[in-house]
């Protein structure tokens, strides 16, 4: 189960990578990225933690990841984390929340709506979390 499930993740980084129009020779790369962000994801969940907590932890280490992969292959970081990010992303849970208004249930879609939020708000915070400590890291050597 798990194997597929990183397959897959696999593929979707590297097939929004594609839409987003990332350089051919960087593709494995993206996929790696947004398969690593979740298998953490997932190993989180299983210990179980709660979902915000282990979207912010796969997120800060997308970001680290991809800081690592735009050294090693001199790209923008960008590259990496904006396709690397997008398994985290809660558009099912968003979907289920537009769903649920338009079907009068707004107690639900609130809910929904709210933790969509706090997954979002998690994702973002991690990927300026990495970005903030690289910088710190960066001006500490120097």
């Amino acid at each position: 189960m798990m194997l597929q499930q990183l397959l897959t993740s696999f593929i979707a980084t590297a097939a929004f990578a594609i839409l987003f129009n990332v350089p051919k020779r960087s593709l494995i790369q993206c996929g790696f990225v947004g398969m690593v962000g979740w298998m953490l994801y997932v190993s989180c969940q299983l210990i179980p933690l709660n979902p915000i907590l282990a979207t912010l932890i796969a997120s800060f280490f997308v970001t680290v990841v991809s800081q690592f992969f735009a050294k090693i292959y001199k790209t923008p970081v960008i590259v990496f984390s904006v396709s690397g990010i997008i398994p985290l992303v809660p558009g099912g849970l968003a979907y289920d929340a537009m769903r649920n208004v338009v079907l009068n249930n707004y107690d639900l879609a609130v809910q929904l709506a709210a933790k969509a939020f706090m997954l979002s708000g998690a994702i973002a915070i991690g990927l300026v979390f990495s970005e903030v400590i690289h910088h710190l890291f960066r001006r500490v050597k120097a």
